[in-house]
C-alpha cells in the first residue's frame, strides 16, 4: 500500500508533559503536513481537544492533572471519536490493557522509534477515514451519517422526518442513477405508490424545502418520463 501523505488541514493534538519530547514530535508531525497542537497536562488537554476537535490525539499515560486514561475515557464520554494513540513508559500489561478499555486506539512503548510512530499515527488515520467513508454519504454540500442518521448541508444540520431522511438515503445510495416514483416508493414506504396520491412527488418538495434546493442549482433533480436523482 501506498505511503499516506495527510490531507489539507488534518490535525494532531500531542498531551505530552515532557517538553523535549513534545517539542520533538511537533516538529516530526509539522513537518509530515499535519497542523500541530501541544497541552502540557490531561486538563489543558482535554479543554484543548474538545476546543479545536483534531483528527488524532497522542497522549501519554502519566499527565500531570489528569492522567492519560482518565482523559481517553473522559474524551470519549464526551462524544470525541477521533482515534487516540497512547504513549507509556510502563511495561505492564495492565497498565495498556486499561488504556484500551477506556478508549485509546493504540497505544505504544517508550522509548520508541519515530518512525515507528509516524508509522502508527498514518495507519490510524487512514483506517479512521476508511471508516468514515463507509458510514458517510456524500453528494455536494450534503452529507448523511448513517450511524448516527444526522445529515448535514455546508456543515449546518438538517433536521428531516423519518420519511424525508429514508428518501435522501436512498437518493445518495443511487447518486448518479435515476430512479422511478415506483422504486422510491419501494424502498422508503415498503409499498407500490397508490395511483391516486402523488405522496413521492409532494415528499421530494418537501425535501427540496428542507435542503433549500433552488432552480439554478438544484440538489434533486426531476429526470422527465423517468424519476428522480441525485447527481454530484
Amino acid at each position: 500500500m501506498a505511503d499516506r501523505t495527510p490531507s489539507r488541514g488534518e490535525s494532531v493534538l500531542i498531551v505530552e508533559d515532557d517538553e523535549y519530547l513534545s517539542s520533538v514530535l511537533s516538529r516530526i508531525l509539522a513537518n509530515e503536513g499535519f497542523d500541530v497542537f501541544t497541552a502540557p497536562d490531561g486538563e489543558s488537554g482535554l479543554a484543548k481537544a474538545l476546543d479545536t476537535q483534531p483528527d488524532l490525539v497522542i497522549l501519554d499515560v502519566g499527565l500531570p492533572r489528569r492522567d492519560g486514561v482518565d482523559l481517553t475515557r473522559t474524551l470519549r464520554a464526551r462524544g470525541f471519536n477521533a482515534p487516540m494513540l497512547m504513549l507509556t513508559a510502563r511495561s505492564a500489561v495492565s497498565d495498556r490493557v486499561s488504556g484500551l478499555d477506556a478508549g485509546a486506539d493504540d497505544y505504544l512503548p517508550k522509548p520508541f522509534e519515530y518512525s515507528e510512530l509516524l508509522a502508527r499515527v498514518k495507519a490510524l488515520l487512514r483506517r479512521a477515514s476508511m471508516s468514515a467513508a463507509s458510514t458517510q454519504l456524500r453528494v455536494r454540500d450534503i452529507v448523511l451519517d448513517t450511524i448516527a442518521r444526522r445529515v448535514e448541508k455546508a456543515g449546518q444540520p438538517v433536521d428531516l422526518t423519518q420519511k424525508e431522511y429514508a428518501l435522501l438515503e436512498y437518493l445518495m445510495r443511487n447518486e448518479g442513477r435515476p430512479v422511478t416514483r415506483l422504486q422510491i416508493a419501494t424502498a422508503v414506504w415498503k409499498t407500490a405508490p397508490d395511483p391516486e396520491t402523488n405522496v413521492v412527488d409532494v415528499y421530494i418538495n418537501y425535501l427540496r424545502n428542507k435542503l433549500g434546493d433552488t432552480r439554478e442549482h438544484p440538489l434533486v433533480l426531476t429526470v422527465r418520463g423517468v424519476g428522480y436523482m441525485m447527481k454530484e
